[in-house]
């Protein structure tokens, strides 16, 4: 393979002992699968999302038109609806067995990040064994849910951007800019990450005054050659502002696109409704509970969360308005909510956060299982009963269960602390780090507030994974020189 690819002929021996973490990927996300039919039907591999990403695929598919109940959708982007319909064809069990296979794909996305990050077959090996059993990853590669269609499209835009980053090659940027496009027709969480990344490559490539010149490990791995300098070109002032060019270029048209499309069919110029649907049923709705002291529940009722019909019957002046004079009332009356309250909006948006970044998800786990115990059994919102109350009596009612969700909890503790090691003494390359760290952040921030649960950090997880593999194969810690 040419050296622009950046993968050397030594990598790819090395990449024959991939084949052992793929194969047990695969196995396991297979046994899950099974496990799942046979304790729970096919039932239990759907959730109340499935079905609305299902009937838009399948009318885009059989029909030529993206529309659920006789109406354009809005709400959903066609990426993931697409892929559900066409792989539930021969029945939903398909389905899961089409995301098994592509979440096996992932492992081999993030032995090739983590590649690009820090050169080393060792540390990009042991990345791809860890991801292999990341349980987020398992757990939703048989959810019928955008996550893992989602993670595969966007490591190949992160592995692509992390080569542009060694070879200052505009090709892997454009391309890299293309996957996340399609990542984002997947699910619209990425939607502003193209901003943030255009920025952030202006920082990296004019040479953030302070840091010294980048340093790599060899592509082979060996410990004994001494690292190796960049070539001197991350100072160019014409790739400083080349390279966000093409990375926007190279996404906003095909974004823009489908905003035209929803702007056409129904006057409603977003990329996706739900960020409004969230925010005037969660963000404000949470917001509205904790000032007036309500029960949550309560509030989202009177906000009319339960569907079309229940919202005309708190709203009947809106039941002859359009799809966009609803979105357009839904996105003000929330943010006179928000503005009215910015301390308990930032409550809830660091509370969600926290969620996403220390949810275990084993609740799902053990639904897929058969083994997790009625919704009436188990705490409500750990936010308001307080973490140590709802934790007692969890173990006192549900033992096994609260035994599993911590295993699942100390592991998850555990990646973070290898990953944070890693990222302080892996040699990773530093604009790598800076990339991967900055998107981590991203994640974790948008995914936050009211709606947040712990599927959202998916998208986290190979970078964690990426750094704990470097965290676990580190040295004695030193300070490094930033």
């Amino acid at each position: 393979m040419s050296s622009s690819t950046g993968y050397s002929s030594e990598t790819m021996r090395w990449s024959r002992r991939l084949a052992w973490p793929v194969i047990a990927a695969t196995a396991l996300r297979l046994a899950l699968l099974a496990a799942a039919l046979v304790r729970s039907g096919t039932g239990v591999i759907a959730s109340g999302d499935t079905a609305s990403y299902l009937e838009p695929g399948r009318n885009l598919l059989l029909h030529g038109r993206f529309w659920t109940a006789g109406a354009p959708e809005i709400d959903r982007t066609p990426g993931y609806p697409l892929f559900l319909a066409v792989a539930s064809l021969p029945g939903s069990a398909f389905a899961a067995l089409a995301q098994v296979i592509l979440s096996a794909f992932t492992v081999v996305l993030v032995w090739r990040l983590a590649h690009a990050v820090f050169g080393e077959e060792r540390i990009a090996l042991a990345a791809s064994w860890i991801f292999a059993f990341e349980p987020v990853s398992v757990v939703y590669s048989v959810r019928l849910l955008s996550e893992t269609l989602f993670l595969a499209l966007f490591l190949l835009s992160m592995e692509r951007l992390a080569v542009f980053l060694r070879e200052r090659s505009l090709r892997e940027l454009a391309a890299a800019g293309i996957w996340l496009a399609a990542a984002t027709y997947v699910r619209p969480v990425s939607y502003y990450l193209p901003m943030a990344l255009a920025v952030g490559s202006i920082a990296v490539l004019a040479r953030i005054p302070g840091l010294p010149p980048q340093r790599q490990r060899p592509i082979a791995g060996d410990p004994g050659m001494p690292p190796q300098r960049h070539r001197p070109v991350a100072g160019d002032p014409g790739m400083r502002w080349k390279a966000p060019a093409v990375l926007l270029l190279s996404v906003l048209p095909w974004l823009a696109a489908w905003q035209l499309r929803n702007w056409l069919e129904t006057g409603f110029g977003g990329f996706s409704s739900v960020a409004i649907g969230n925010l005037y049923f969660y963000q404000a709705a949470e917001v509205t509970a904790r000032v007036e002291h309500r029960p949550f529940a309560s509030v989202q009722d009177d906000y009319g969360y339960a569907g079309v019909h229940a919202y005309i019957a708190r709203h009947p002046e809106q039941a002859g308005w359009s799809q966009s004079q609803r979105l357009a009332f839904m996105e003000a009356a929330a943010g006179r909510v928000l503005r009215a309250h910015p301390g308990a909006l930032l409550s809830v948006q660091l509370e969600g956060s926290a969620m996403v970044a220390f949810t275990p998800c084993a609740a799902d786990l053990l639904k897929l299982l058969g083994a997790y115990p009625r919704d009436d059994e188990m705490p409500r919102r750990v936010v308001h009963e307080g973490v140590v109350q709802a934790a007692a009596r969890l173990v006192q009612a549900h033992p096994w269960q609260a035994a599993a969700m911590a295993a699942l909890e100390a592991m998850l503790l555990g990646l973070y602390f290898f990953a944070a090691r890693g990222a302080l003494f892996g040699h990773a390359r530093r604009d790598a780090l800076w990339l991967l760290l900055g998107i981590s952040l991203y994640f974790i921030a948008v995914s936050g507030g009211a709606q947040a649960v712990g599927r959202y950090r998916l998208p986290v997880m190979p970078i964690v994974c990426i750094f704990a593999a470097a965290g676990l194969r580190s040295k004695a810690p030193q300070m490094p020189a930033w």
